[in-house]
């Protein structure tokens, strides 16, 4: 895994309480800004990344020598303009990209490895909204996220609505699915079934789970992708060679172009962070978090309190992670409410990814909503 150093960050000043009854002490939000904020903070973006992204959405991040994960859609003169807005992209906590997670020294001196405590989506928004409150902005032009970032919008719409003006909830959902999270405890249980995972406690040992985690990325990035998608770019092609090999070498081209994904991803990320944010996107249900101690509550009450906000879900015609109706779901709720919602299905091969590639619908939609 690739080492966070010399990142941009900074250490909250107060405790950061957690939905599990536990805290954290000396949190460190690591963090990226993009063009120049205005004199009276009224032109600020705050940005969510995915589940494996970081806070480099619009420039080369300094770990991979890649190209920031979302520079189709931010930078100058792009749907969020950094020559008008000032963007703002954190890396979320429990991750690895320099924000405190399991790879984090412990007070104690040693990494917290599974001793970190289990978090969730709204955890995550507290530390973005302590970040935003060291930063002295008080409320946002827009908070934009997809997947991932997107319950991380929708999380910040519910609990801290006074925080934002807009809400742009890109191919996400209000809860995962029973399907979501069956997904995800394959790869917890590859990462985990792994030798050299050591039960988390693999810092400093010269070994890490990285077949796991491998197996685990490979897994996940399926999902990520549509049929239609993966027909039309390998289709039952061979990879490097004329005829089947009657053994278990990568023979055909989507084989190898898995293996290649999953083992690329063990030299950017941590296998633990791996299970902590997987688990915090499955708890995530913003139906059952407001719906007090019965977790009755409709999807409606989480948005109670939305006001004026002004809300833009947009969903995927090839997405099956988080298919259209998840987003049907999150529009009728905040039409139960009154809140001003708009709402578009775009026509996309690519799948779940889709809000990641070249789309110009979704440009168009994303400048509209963001002015």
């Amino acid at each position: 895994m690739a080492t966070a150093s010399n990142l941009t960050s900074i250490t909250l000043d107060r405790q950061l309480a957690l939905d599990s009854g536990k805290a954290l002490d000396n949190v460190e939000i690591a963090y990226e800004t993009y063009g120049e904020l205005a004199a009276d903070k009224s032109n600020a973006i705050l940005i969510f990344h995915a589940l494996t992204g970081d806070q480099f959405v619009a420039k080369t991040n300094p770990l991979t020598g890649k190209p920031g994960w979302w520079e189709i859609m931010v930078g100058p003169g792009k749907p969020i303009d950094t020559n008008r807005y000032h963007v703002i992209c954190a890396n979320v906590i429990g991750s690895c990209i320099g924000s405190t997670g399991p790879a984090s020294l412990a007070p104690d001196g040693r990494p917290y490895a599974m001793r970190f405590p289990v978090i969730t989506i709204r955890d995550m928004v507290r530390a973005q909204v302590a970040l935003l409150d060291a930063l002295g902005i008080e409320r946002l032009h827009a908070v934009v996220g997809g997947s991932m970032g997107g319950m991380q919008a929708l999380s910040l719409a519910a609990n801290f609505p006074e925080r934002t003006d807009r809400v742009l909830a890109i191919a996400t959902t209000a809860r995962h699915s029973a399907q979501n999270i069956a997904f995800h405890e394959v790869g917890r249980q590859a990462i985990m079934a792994d030798p050299n995972w050591n039960a988390g406690d693999y810092y400093g040992t010269g070994a890490s789970p990285d077949k796991g985690l491998s197996v685990a990325r490979m897994a996940a990035h399926i999902t990520y992708l549509s049929e239609a998608g993966l027909t039309d770019k390998f289709g039952r092609r061979l990879q490097d060679r004329e005829a089947k090999s009657f053994g278990f070498d990568a023979d055909f081209q989507v084989e190898s172009y898995l293996r290649y994904q999953g083992l690329s991803f063990t030299d950017r990320f941590d296998a633990n962070s791996y299970l902590y944010i997987t688990r915090a996107m499955d708890y995530f249900d913003l139906a059952e978090e407001h719906g007090g101690a019965s977790s009755s509550g409709s999807l409606a009450d989480a948005f109670r309190g939305a006001g004026d906000t002004r809300f833009c879900v947009v969903s995927f015609d090839t997405d099956w992670l988080y298919p259209t109706s998840e987003s049907r779901n999150i529009v009728h709720a905040l039409n139960a409410v009154a809140a001003p919602v708009s709402f578009v299905e775009l026509s996309a091969p690519y799948g779940h990814d889709s809000f990641l590639l070249e789309c110009p619908a979704l440009d168009r939609v994303v400048k509209g909503f963001i002015g």
